[in-house]
């Protein structure tokens, strides 16, 4: 079996809110923002995903001559 390559990658997580596209610095300033009486984000409005960016990526392969 042939050994499995580490390919460099950076993963971020971005936290926003659904309905306005706020982003947050983190799940606590989300949460922050939920007990805020003067806001009206519920726990509903949040959304959550990664971004993974991969520095480099080279391909191996070869084609007929």
């Amino acid at each position: 079996m042939s050994e499995i390559k580490r390919i460099p990658a950076e993963a971020k997580e971005v936290i926003k809110h659904k309905k306005t596209g706020q982003v947050y610095e983190s799940k606590e300033a989300f949460d922050a923002d939920v007990a805020d009486p003067n806001t009206e984000t519920t726990q509903d409005d949040f959304s959550q995903h990664v971004e993974i960016t991969v520095a480099k990526l080279t391909l191996f392969g070869s084609t007929k001559e």
